[in-house]
């Protein structure tokens, strides 16, 4: 009876917690982990044994072919996070100065040698290249290192296979994956047999089977292309539901901001700042990749969508680029671009060239101009006051905000409002109070400069769309709209 009764509080405490639905995406990305102290065997496992029996060791490579030092560093520290959040070890990481790559083995015979001692002195079983490796010096690699070698690419669309929720997430991912999978395809035994071949009767021929046949691997190439087909029909598809929702935000006349920025730079943290969407928050690379729209209003009261869409990374592979492009069109086509830095990160002037150069390369395939640009520096509260002093130095017109403290949010939503695009036709009207819906419809979707309540009605002056305009002007006092 006891046990009945502690359930039932439990279960009501439960339904009354008031949970986001990125609590409980957040939730399930950790449903299943060690808990410790409940082992029964006689040895004890550390956490650090666990980890090592759970997780790829892997070997991080790099060639520093331009910058400096610290710009070396920092590219293979990135690609270090890349590989913990794949779930992998990392239990080394070498860098080679070069001019260019080694077209062969990536980083040249010689190094390949210390590598392979590298590798087998730590035992990893994974080698993690910084940069996209071609067919041939994906196999060299692979044939001298006797371990797996995968490439930057992989590795973000590996993490994006991990991360991808929604049916268009998934098909934007799959279709990156083929893509990058179909010049990368290599086969060996009967991979390469052909499936033809022999003698009537015999058991790998007969009558309509005769010829030169087809390879398994020119089979799964086939196969590929089909699929690579389908998933385009499928996303083109999921494009136009998503351009008709963005058609009628526009018929409507409701302006959008879009939120952009480097990955893990705190943009589903700040919508929920401004907006409460309670969207999943993790510190974590590629965290979320779903866009996500949210409705806002200004501090006048005026509506506009807010949309957080998927982050950036220095050298995004051009098949996510290409696949996530319907995605990566609501920041092309908004109104205003809120775009995201991280202020705790040592290079965050990186940052910001590494998105701009997408957005820009994606603005001049769809021919559409670039949005009017607002910077915000997010983290502030992980920044020391010299750190600071630096940043308002690098962007002297950015806004400064800590969206896990709420620090700077209220002056952000201002900015928000000074820069997005205002009503632009000027009316005088005398509304009669029968017809208060009117004056509700102008304070909801315009600026009102004046009211004044007479004997007739509300005498309103405001800042109004065409498509208002129209609807005041048998109201109007000046004759017609100004």
């Amino acid at each position: 009876m006891t046990e009945n009764i502690q359930s039932t509080e439990f279960d009501t405490a439960w339904e009354e917690e008031d949970f986001s639905t990125g609590d409980y995406e957040l939730a399930e990305r950790a449903a299943l982990r060690r808990v410790a102290g409940l082992s029964t065997e006689l040895e004890d496992i550390t956490e650090v044994e666990y980890r090592q029996l759970r997780l790829e060791r892997v070997v991080l490579v790099g060639v520093w072919t331009e910058g400096t030092a610290a710009d070396s560093d920092a590219s293979m520290a990135e690609l270090a996070r890349l590989a913990e959040t794949a779930g992998s070890e990392v239990l080394e990481g070498v860098v080679q100065r070069r001019d260019k790559p080694d077209a062969a083995t990536y980083i040249g015979s010689g190094k390949v040698a210390e590598l392979r001692d590298v590798v087998q002195s730590t035992g990893a079983d994974t080698v993690i290249c910084d940069g996209e490796l071609s067919p041939g010096q994906l196999r060299q690699l692979e044939e001298k290192l006797k371990v797996k070698v995968i490439d930057r690419t992989a590795l973000i669309l590996d993490i994006f296979a991990q991360h991808a929720r929604s049916k268009e997430g998934k098909a934007q991912v799959e279709l990156a994956q083929l893509q990058y999978l179909m010049p990368r395809l290599r086969g060996w035994g009967e991979t390469l047999s052909r499936q033809a071949g022999g003698r009537a009767g015999g058991g790998n021929g007969g009558v309509g089977l005769r010829g030169p046949g087809e390879t398994k691997i020119e089979t799964d190439r086939r196969r590929i292309r089909a699929r690579i087909a389908k998933l385009r029909r499928e996303i083109a598809a999921i494009g136009v539901i998503r351009e008709t929702k963005r058609g009628r935000r526009t018929a409507n006349e409701i302006p959008s901001v879009a939120i952009a920025g480097y990955t893990n730079a705190g943009k589903s943290s700040l919508l929920n700042a401004l907006t409460g969407a309670g969207v999943l928050v993790e510190d974590a690379l590629f965290a979320t990749l779903d866009p996500t729209t949210r409705r806002a209003v200004t501090p006048e009261g005026l509506p506009y969508t807010l949309t957080d869409t998927v982050g950036f990374v220095r050298h995004l592979p051009h098949q996510l680029v290409e696949a996530f492009r319907s995605t990566l069109e609501e920041v092309g086509q908004s109104d205003l671009l809120v775009h995201v830095v991280d202020g705790s990160d040592g290079m965050p002037e990186k940052q910001v060239s590494a998105v701009r150069e997408v957005i820009a390369e994606i603005n001049e395939e769809t021919g559409t101009p670039m949005p009017r640009e607002l910077l915000v520096v997010n983290k502030i509260d992980a920044v020391g006051d010299l750190g600071l002093a630096r940043l308002r130095h690098l962007f002297p017109d950015a806004s400064f905000v800590s969206a896990h403290s709420g620090l700077g949010i209220e002056e952000l939503r201002v900015r928000i409002a000074e820069l997005m695009p205002r009503p632009e036709v000027v009316v005088e009207a005398l509304v009669p109070y029968a017809r208060g819906e009117v004056v509700a419809r102008v304070h909801r979707d315009g600026e009102v400069l004046s009211e004044k309540h007479t004997e007739s009605g509300t005498l309103l002056s405001a800042r109004v769309r065409p498509d208002l305009a129209g609807v005041l002007e048998e109201f109007a006092t000046n004759g017609t709209p100004a």
